[in-house]
């Protein structure tokens, strides 16, 4: 899947508004909680993470992706690129933010939350959020393009059998002048409310599942999900 790639261009792709607008969500429930030793899964390049760290939060960031673990370490941030099934120590909140569950498969899903339950202490939180249906077909789907003078990037996202698949071509400049070109793609998967909440109910408790409008106004296109260890 082409996380490494999407690395390489994220920091063009002007989302901080949102970044920021979602991760202060997840901010304010941990500071009122006053929840400390944090697992942030899928951290990429580390931006909760430093949120976390600003506010003298432990926490430690794993993601798939070496890449945007390398930008994490860059910033001396804790995080290492690993399956979480692979992480050892125990937490007291794992987080999992911006669509961490829509890249993982359905059939691979039950699996992952009873990976998050095992890395979690005994009354400990998992707080994450997934793309609602609207979402996907009226807010990730469409077409991108960047053009400057040492990079073009392209990014086609269609959603098609409750699947999202996000095509990137990077052309850069390299030392001699020449572009070079990648290609690779990302696909994301909608699950659906009630499919969650059966989930996660062998595993946690489900304190809150919250409505977010993180683009629209108009409907909500993420869902917050609270929710508590209970074995």
């Amino acid at each position: 899947m082409g996380l490494d790639l999407y690395a390489k261009i994220e920091g063009f792709l002007d989302f901080e508004e949102e970044i920021y607008t979602l991760h202060k969500e997840f901010l304010k429930f941990i500071i009122v909680n006053d929840i400390d030793n944090i697992i942030d899964i899928g951290c990429g390049q580390g931006y909760f993470l430093e949120n976390l760290k600003i506010n003298k939060k432990r926490a430690f960031g794993i993601d798939l992706s070496k890449e945007q673990i390398r930008i994490c370490e860059e910033k001396n941030l804790n995080a290492k690129a690993m399956p979480l099934c692979e992480v050892k120590d125990k937490f007291d909140c794992a987080t999992a933010i911006f669509d961490v569950l829509n890249y993982i498969p359905k059939n691979e899903l039950p699996l992952f939350i009873n990976e998050v339950s095992n890395v979690l202490n005994e009354n400990a939180y998992f707080i994450f959020d997934i793309n609602t249906y609207f979402g996907f077909d009226e807010v990730a789907q469409g077409t991108i393009t960047i053009d400057n003078e040492d990079r073009f990037i392209a990014i086609d996202a269609n959603f098609e059998d409750n699947k999202l698949q996000t095509d990137i071509t990077l052309f850069e400049k390299d030392e001699s002048g020449k572009f070079i070109k990648e290609q690779d793609s990302i696909i994301q998967e909608y699950h659906s409310k009630d499919e969650l909440e059966k989930l996660i109910k062998i595993n946690f408790e489900i304190i809150e599942i919250k409505e977010f409008f993180l683009h629209t106004d108009d409907n909500p296109d993420k869902l917050i999900f609270i929710c508590k260890k209970i074995k």
